[in-house]
């Protein structure tokens, strides 16, 4: 790996990766290299990049005030794409399924987004995304207390036993 290697995981150095599409060197090839920039314009709190990257028909205003404090206050800890549908190089539509994991005041926080992206006028465009809320973890069992009996069938106290 690089000694300056790109934070959006890719395991490239950031000069072979997403600093050429920060500077605007050259253009994202896919909708997922597009994602990994963003992300990494995020950690640089390179808010021209998350602008000018964005489809003229996203939904939402671009708030340029919230995306930087957004991004210059939290400590940016790592990107996992999770699922790409679309979005190849000779695609005009695709999705990215990502997870951006980020510390604020000090607290580990996760953001889960599907992203939508278009090809426009030839590049690709971020143009919105919805925000994936965890599933609710259900039990298959009831949960054993402390002063239960010990399900492994020993006459203890779930405390005193195997719950210790």
């Amino acid at each position: 790996m690089s000694a300056n290697p790109c934070p959006c995981g890719s395991q490239k150095g950031f000069a072979q990766c997403c600093g050429p599409l920060l500077t605007g060197k050259r253009d994202a090839k896919t909708a997922e290299e597009l994602m990994r920039s963003r992300y990494t314009a995020f950690v640089k709190a390179d808010v021209e990049h998350i602008r000018r990257t964005r489809h003229p028909r996203s939904s939402n205003e671009f708030d340029e005030a919230a995306v930087r404090a957004w991004a210059e206050g939290s400590k940016w800890m790592g990107l996992e794409i999770k699922k790409v549908d679309g979005g190849g190089a000779d695609d005009d539509n695709g999705t990215v399924d990502f997870v951006a994991s980020y510390e604020d005041d000090g607290e580990l926080q996760k953001h889960e987004e599907h992203a939508v992206f278009l090809r426009c006028d030839g590049h690709w465009t971020f143009v919105d995304g919805d925000y994936v809320v965890p599933e609710t973890f259900h039990r298959a069992a009831p949960k054993v207390g402390r002063n239960d009996l010990c399900p492994c069938g020993s006459g203890k106290k779930n405390k005193k036993c195997c719950g210790a």
